[in-house]
Parts: C-alpha cells; structure tokens; sequence
C-alpha cells in the first residue's frame, strides 16, 4: 500500500506567529551585521561601526522574543484579533526601518544616532527613528492591554498583572528617559574624555553622567517583572502574589528613577575613575 492511498489524517505543521517570525528576522540581522564586522573593521569614536546594528538587533530579538512568549499563551481570540494583528504589523515596519538605517549607516561609516550633520541625518533620527520607537514602545503597551482584557488566556493571576505592568512600565518610563535622551546631542551628562573607562560588556561611562543605564532599566521591565511572576509561581501560586508584583512595579520605577536622576546630576552609574 502506498502512503497516498492510506487514510492517516495529514498534520500541518502550525504556523509562526508574527512576532515569532520577527524575533527570527532579528535574530538573522544580528548575525549577518556581526559577520560582516570582520570584513569592515572601520571604528565611530573607538567602537567598531557594526556594533550598533549587532547590539540593536540582539535587543529587538529580546524584545520580539518576550513578546512572541505572551503571544503564545493568549486565548485564539486574543491573539487572532485585529489589535494584536495590526499592532504587530506596526512594530514589525518601525523595527524593520531602524535596522535599515542603522546598517545603511553602518555601511557609510557614520553614526546612527545623534547624527545631525546632514538634513537626510537630521530627518531619519529626529523623525524617522523618533518616530519608530514611539511606535514600538506603544505596541509594547498595547499588547499589555490585550494580555489584561484577555480572560481566557493561559497565565496566573499573578503573572497576568506581571505583564500588563511590565509593559505598561517599559512604554511609561522608555518615552520620559528616552524621551529625554533624544531630545539632546549626546548620551552623556557631563565630559566623557576619549579613552575614559567604560563598564565592561555595555559601555557605560564610568567617569561622569550616562542616561543609558536608566533606558537599559525603562526596556527590561517588560522582562523583570514576568520573570518574578514566574518564580513566584514556581510551585502553587502564594496568597498575595498579585500584590507582591505590584509593590515590585512600584519599586522597579523607583529605582529606574533613581538611576535616571543619578545620570542627570552628572554621575556615573559605577565610577571607576
């Protein structure tokens, strides 16, 4: 008997989701910017000119990796709905043409951000890629609506308010830190002498005020607090669990604001000398 003529029901393999298939696209951008680094060793201000893309893409392969995480325990309502649908499809152009411009910046040799020394420079990071991280930072928000509206989805108590204030803190505390940020001309608060010390791994300066520290904590709090959630719930969920991560949120902005104002008095996160 051949296999056409058995009666075996065909199984399709399901499939990916959106922003699944975006954590994939981010991931491949990382890699290749990361390949083509040792074919072009050129720097900007000491920094190899496809560290950015390569960072940048590892971060939104983060980002679109929580995301596609959530996505999976919503309810087929929740996550086949027009909001979530178009939603995805505005971050997936506004994180499409960041990576865009940074890897055609890349390729020049210049930089991506704070470049306004052309009116196309001045244009693309002051409207274009403005424009883009409102874009996904608001997404970020909306999906953390849905995850809240979304009874039937797959999630704890606990881990469900986890996510709606973990997202909804990541687009409150990104738009004021880098809000501020970008409204400048540089990262720094203060002189960053060339060779000055650096954290090791991130950058971060080590001798007077970075902001990057406090957008690095306004980012991730769309991870921190699930990942509490998630270890509050390692066995049976506590009594008050809900509580615990709101208190956490509470405590999560704080010390994010904190870190904020340290920067704004001009000093460093760590210093080192």
């Amino acid at each position: 008997m051949s296999l056409h003529e058995t009666n075996l029901p065909v199984v399709s393999a399901p499939a990916p989701t959106q922003f699944t298939t975006l954590t994939v696209v981010a991931i491949v951008l990382a890699v290749l910017s990361l390949l083509w680094s040792f074919v072009d060793p050129r720097l900007i201000e000491g920094v190899p000119v496809w560290m950015k893309p390569v960072k940048f893409a590892l971060s939104f392969a983060l980002f679109f990796g929580t995301l596609a995480l959530v996505e999976t325990r919503l309810s087929a309502p929740g996550r086949d709905g027009w909001t979530l649908r178009a939603t995805g499809w505005v971050m997936g152009a506004a994180f499409l043409s960041e990576m865009a411009y940074m890897m055609y910046q890349a390729g020049r040799g210049e930089a991506s951000h704070f470049n306004l020394s052309t009116p196309f420079t001045e244009l693309m990071y002051s409207t274009v890629m403005a424009v883009g991280a409102v874009a996904l930072v608001i997404g970020t928000a909306v999906v953390g609506w849905v995850v809240k509206r979304d009874q039937a989805a797959s999630l704890s108590p606990a881990l469900r308010e986890a996510i709606w204030l973990g997202f909804l803190l990541t687009f409150v505390l990104t738009m004021i830190v880098a809000g501020y940020m970008s409204s400048g001309s540089t990262r720094f608060v203060g002189v960053h002498p060339d060779g000055a010390p650096t954290l090791p791994l991130v950058g971060w300066s080590g001798v007077t005020g970075d902001l990057r520290p406090a957008h690095f904590a306004s980012l991730h709090a769309m991870q921190a607090l699930p990942l509490l959630a998630l270890w509050l719930g390692r066995g049976k969920e506590a009594p008050g669990a809900v509580r615990t991560i709101r208190i956490a949120a509470f405590v999560y902005a704080t010390l994010t604001f904190a870190i904020f104002a340290q920067a704004l008095m001009g000093l460093p996160l760590i210093p080192l000398g």
